[in-house]
């Protein structure tokens, strides 16, 4: 468990806070390339970290994020009019360019230096894997490239990008993602509808049944210079172990443990949006083909660990709903009654409270993970708040990792469990691909 103390330095990152300013060191996903498809377009309501802010894209493609507030009376920028590349208060016509400056103040005398000094706060923006980042940390601090996740560094046609509200603090549902111990639980059938024991069963059965019967994996593991890589082995038949692993990456980057070779990847990024809510942006890729209409079809209609949502990206299945909880389901076909990985996983993380009192909990050996990844991003804050500023934002090309499933004989380790399933002992992918650039 942790302190009163820890617990809200971990779960809150408004301005001015320690994990607040540690994230602010990092790009972050702001909103999807798709919601701004116009130049000169609509501007979109963005909140990040507790800073309210609206985005833009401009008559060159490019993306702005400025302060939802105008420096002259505080109008919302988002009823702004977008003219020649900048964005105006529709108050008293204030203009403003992607880069914070004033372009026209109407109602400012010709001889005012607010003409030279006047700004509205911007960030700096790139667009990476169809996703739109903002660096929203000190000026002069700015990382040179976005984390190079390898989703973004394959052609489009080889990946599904979106996201998902979540209804609770961005801590707690990572720890849910890098717990894969539950697995043996809330994402099973129901015990009426359990296989048993089939040497010539498929494939998706048998990991099922393993999962089950060995509630308790054997967790390794391993660090390296952008987070660490968690390793879960069960018992499989015979003398063989079932491994899944999943990576994480500062300051909230996930995958998914279960993937074995030619299958789809999937991988997570979280943003709070504010202590009580936040952002998971998830995407699946496919290093081997480009996804076909049909799996594309099957991802927007929610699949797995990518939630049904609508067209604001909220939940079908969320809280205000209990998650359309089917209680004849749950006696019947499934532990929870409830459809869909991501959206059971929602449930439970929500269940915890909007902030889960850590101070209250009661740890196993199974919690290792939640463990490492508490102790990794409350050192990062420390150390930044002592002086220190972190070094993973300036290792971007260390962020393409990639995990999943492997079958290794019992005692073999994680290690080499890795180099065997991913050619590295903590799955880095060699040679990266270079993406086309993009505007922004």
């Amino acid at each position: 468990m942790l302190t009163a103390s820890d617990n809200e330095m971990l779960t809150c990152t408004g301005p001015g806070t320690p994990m607040g300013e540690f994230f602010r060191r990092f790009w972050q996903p702001v909103a999807l390339s798709r919601e701004l498809p116009e130049r000169d377009g609509t501007p979109l309501r963005v909140t990040v970290m507790g800073e309210k802010l609206v985005a833009f894209r401009d008559n060159q493609g490019r993306v702005g994020l400025v302060d939802a507030r105008c420096p002259h009376r505080g109008a919302d920028m988002y009823f702004g009019r977008k003219e020649d590349g900048a964005i105006r208060c529709v108050y008293h016509g204030w203009q403003f360019d992607l880069h914070g400056r004033a372009v026209e103040l109407p109602n400012v005398p010709p001889d005012s230096p607010y003409h030279q000094t006047m700004r509205i706060k911007a960030y700096p923006t790139r667009e990476f894997g169809e996703i739109v980042w903002a660096y929203l940390g000190p000026p002069g601090t700015e990382p040179a490239e976005v984390p190079q996740l390898d989703f973004g560094m394959l052609p489009a046609s080889q990946r599904f990008v979106t996201k998902k509200l979540q209804e609770c603090n961005w801590a707690q549902s990572i720890e849910g993602a890098l717990d894969t111990s539950h697995f043996s639980f809330l994402h099973m059938p129901a015990p009426a509808v359990q296989s048993n024991a089939n040497p010539d069963a498929p494939a998706d059965e048998k990991r099922l049944r393993w999962i089950r019967e060995d509630p308790l994996p054997q967790f390794s593991i391993l660090d390296h210079d952008v987070g660490f890589l968690v390793g879960g082995a069960r018992r499989a038949d015979g003398q063989m172990r079932y491994w899944r692993t999943a990576q994480f990456a500062l300051p909230a980057h996930s995958t998914t443990p279960s993937t074995l070779p030619g299958e789809t990847h999937f991988g997570y990024t979280w943003v709070p949006i504010d202590d009580e809510n936040c952002w998971i942006y998830t995407y699946a890729w496919n290093p081997d083909r480009p996804f076909s209409d049909e799996e594309r079809a099957r991802f927007a209609g929610g699949h797995g660990v990518i939630g049904e949502v609508d067209e604001h990206f909220i939940p079908v299945r969320n809280r205000s709903n209990e998650y359309l909880l089917d209680r004849r389901d749950q006696k019947l076909h499934s532990f929870t009654g409830v459809r869909g990985v991501a959206e059971q996983d929602a449930m439970i993380q929500d269940s915890l409270g909007r902030i889960a009192d850590r101070t209250i909990e009661h740890l196993t050996a199974a919690d290792a993970a939640v463990v490492r990844f508490r102790r990794v991003v409350l050192g990062g804050a420390k150390a930044l708040l002592a002086g220190q500023a972190p070094e993973a934002p300036h290792r971007y090309r260390s962020y393409r990792l990639r995990s999943g499933s492997w079958m290794a004989e019992q005692g073999v380790p994680l290690e080499q469990v890795m180099v065997e399933r991913f050619g590295d002992p903590v799955g880095h992918v060699a040679e990266p691909l270079e993406e086309a650039p993009q505007a922004g």
